[in-house]
């Protein structure tokens, strides 16, 4: 069984997939607490769901692309077989994760959308580093900047891990809490080769809005 938070069909709002349909399957329960995190609602609850049930209700949305989320999925063993089962049904899966937990057992057909815990998370220290190490080409790597001091820390990382010729590198800013444009140009004066992004949903729809 796994526990459910919310099944979902909207826009990608991040990443290289941003403006396409997705499906979302948001897992329930996360063990860090971020100073922005903007899903605290899937830290508990939930609701008991087969595999197969899961599955069933996305295939309900006819639409190929598929994310898996939290909180935290990988919190949940079942998480991996949940991830494998719907890559064996032809869908394109993608599992956005916290860093913080080791990425092994992930299906290598999964894209992995890591997120990097800048200084200004408060969760830098609950890293699991030798996820950078795991990367693939079809896999990205996201850094949310709170503030300057997050960025130069990104910066650092990017080059120390050499992280762009892994895979791609994402940036975005808290929501809120810096001006967009600046970090715009932090990443231009540095010629850092990632791709800026913004979270799309927050601009479509209402920021605090659940199931969008």
């Amino acid at each position: 069984m796994v526990k459910i938070t919310e099944i979902f069909h909207s826009i990608q709002g991040e990443s290289t997939y941003a403006g396409r349909p997705c499906v979302f399957v948001r897992l329930t329960g996360c063990p860090l607490r971020c100073t922005w995190c903007d899903t605290a609602y899937a830290f508990y609850g939930g609701r008991d769901m087969t595999i197969d049930d899961i599955v069933n209700q996305v295939r309900a949305f006819n639409c190929d692309l598929v994310e898996v989320t939290g909180g935290e999925p990988l919190s949940q063993t079942e998480s991996l077989p949940l991830l494998s089962r719907l890559c064996d049904e032809g869908f394109e899966v993608l599992v956005e994760t916290s860093g913080a937990i080791d990425t092994a057992g992930v299906d290598r057909c999964v894209h992995v959308i890591l997120d990097v815990k800048c200084p200004g998370s408060g969760m830098t220290d609950r890293m699991y580093w030798p996820n950078l190490d795991r990367l693939a080409p079809h896999d990205e790597v996201k850094f949310v900047i709170k503030d300057r001091s997050d960025y130069e820390w990104a910066r650092d990382v990017l080059h120390r891990y050499d992280l762009p010729a892994r895979c791609t590198v994402l940036m975005s800013p808290v929501f809120g809490e810096v001006e967009v444009r600046h970090l715009a140009e932090w990443i231009l004066a540095d010629k850092l080769p990632v791709r800026f992004q913004l979270q799309m949903h927050k601009y479509i729809w209402a920021p605090d809005m659940r199931g969008v």
